[in-house]
């Protein structure tokens, strides 16, 4: 069970965080319970009698707040002594940020909210609290089997059948979709789906350049569909500055 609290005066905001968390934690099967408050002080009032939290997303501005949000951290962290809670704060300004860094943030998300920065931001937290499944899992007739996700460097798909291309040179062979497959299992691992045929793991690759992919330790690229340039361009960059923090 992961219990959530989201804080922030503005309805819409906190609307778009739960909508996101509520899917995202759906999808991966892990129970949850969210509280939404509208001021510090009502979040704070809440866990002075005893609630817990896990993770917290903090807005930093209340319009009519006595406490902003690094006030708020500051109890938790220090009054409360609580240095576990994973707090994410949300503000619509960066000017904060050197304010926030003895809190220990877990991350800052800036306003309006993209949906991919709150998925990535879970991802972070799952992963470091160990809820993030990290097998890749298929199925060769009635037998399952599972292979590590880090070390599958791509998926090839040859009509309906796909092929795992794996570390140690190995291939695995079984019917499936690869848009299922990215979807479901790999997209939340960082991985790219640069093609119709091809799903890459982030973690292998050595060069994005215009049209085409090259992976660490293979010599023939891999094509980037024409429609899909744009997209796996503002991906990778994307994987490359939330791995820098």
């Amino acid at each position: 069970m992961v219990w959530i609290a989201i804080c922030d005066d503005e309805i819409k905001i906190g609307a778009e965080v739960e909508c996101a968390l509520v899917e995202i934690f759906d999808q991966q099967k892990i129970e949850y319970e969210i509280d939404v408050f509208f001021s510090g002080e009502e979040l704070c009032r809440k866990m002075e009698s005893g609630a817990h939290y896990d993770l917290i997303f903090l807005d930093i501005q209340f319009a009519e707040d006595k406490l902003n949000g690094v006030e708020v951290g500051r109890l938790i962290r220090n009054a409360h002594q609580n240095h576990l809670v994973s707090i994410v704060y949300i503000s619509w300004t960066k000017k904060y940020a050197l304010d926030l860094f003895d809190l220990q943030p877990l991350n800052f998300l800036v306003k309006p909210l993209a949906r991919e920065r709150i998925e990535e931001v879970i991802q972070k937290y799952m992963t470091i609290a160990g809820l993030w499944s990290k097998e890749f899992t298929y199925k060769k007739g009635h037998d399952a089997y599972k292979v590590q996700t880090k070390n599958i460097v791509y998926i090839e798909s040859h009509g309906r059948k796909l092929i795992l291309h794996l570390a140690d040179n190995k291939k695995e062979e079984f019917y499936g979709s690869l848009k299922e497959a990215y979807l479901e299992q790999l997209q939340k691992f960082d991985f790219l789906f640069i093609h119709a045929a091809f799903v890459v793991n982030y973690d292998y690759v050595a060069a994005v350049k215009y049209n085409q992919l090259f992976l660490t330790d293979y010599e023939t690229p891999l094509p980037i569909s024409p429609n899909r340039r744009a997209e796996i361009r503002e991906r990778y960059f994307s994987i490359v500055e939330r791995r820098r923090v």
